[in-house]
């Protein structure tokens, strides 16, 4: 049984994966959070120590001082910038940051493309019609520094991303700002600017909720018909 590496973002990100494997356990690593679980014939090794590269790059880290694996998967939420993604699609990166990403064994439909990996949220339309424009088709914060790890260790490398949010979606609630020292999302900076205009970004937080939620659905149902 093969030790597969996967790395997000947030512990939400992983929740339709652990709703389809087996035999989960919490190993303790020093992370926000950790679980082993056996999917599909692989032993997921799953960590998330929170948004961007810099905090990526520790989980993926922190797993490998602590467990062998043969491959490197960058895994979780991203937004489209193809106006012909849909919330909940599952694209599986052909490229990150212009570095060649793997694609994994399926019969299940995924769209393939580019990604561009930056470290803040592209919260408006119109930065994303400019990366678009720049030849990318979704973006996130956190596979090319998952990827230059992988590079690093000379290990396969792939990227299973779920669309959240699409391309003419605006977020009207800066996060990037509600970003801490460490680079983490603030909850109770949210919650205190959604206070402020509750009328306007209460509805959007649920939309952003719900819409997170089908993607994490869409993961667990793509990792347990896959292989890497």
């Amino acid at each position: 049984m093969k030790n597969i590496l996967v790395v997000a973002a947030e512990d939400f990100e992983f929740a339709g994966i652990l709703s389809r494997a087996e035999k989960v356990v919490r190993p303790g690593w020093k992370v926000q959070f950790s679980r082993i679980a056996i999917l599909n014939g692989m032993r997921l090794l799953m960590a998330a120590d929170g948004p961007g590269p810099r905090l990526a790059g520790v989980a993926a880290e922190e797993v490998k001082s602590r467990e062998p694996f043969e491959a490197v998967v960058s895994t979780g939420l991203c937004g489209a910038l193809d106006p012909e993604l849909a919330v909940g699609q599952i694209f599986v990166a052909s490229q990150v940051n212009g570095w060649d990403a793997r694609q994994p064994v399926t019969a299940m439909k995924f769209r393939t493309g580019r990604l561009v990996s930056i470290d803040r949220v592209a919260g408006t339309a119109e930065y994303k019609t400019l990366l678009y424009a720049a030849g990318a088709d979704v973006v996130e914060m956190e596979a090319a520094a998952v990827e230059s790890r992988a590079r690093e260790w000379r290990l396969p490398f792939y990227c299973v991303r779920a669309v959240s949010d699409t391309a003419c979606e605006d977020i009207a609630l800066d996060l990037n700002e509600m970003r801490d020292a460490e680079g983490r999302f603030s909850r109770s900076r949210i919650v205190a600017r959604a206070l402020m205009s509750p009328l306007r970004l209460v509805p959007e937080l649920l939309r952003l909720n719900r819409n997170s939620g089908r993607a994490a659905k869409a993961l667990g149902d793509f990792f347990a018909n896959c292989s890497f």
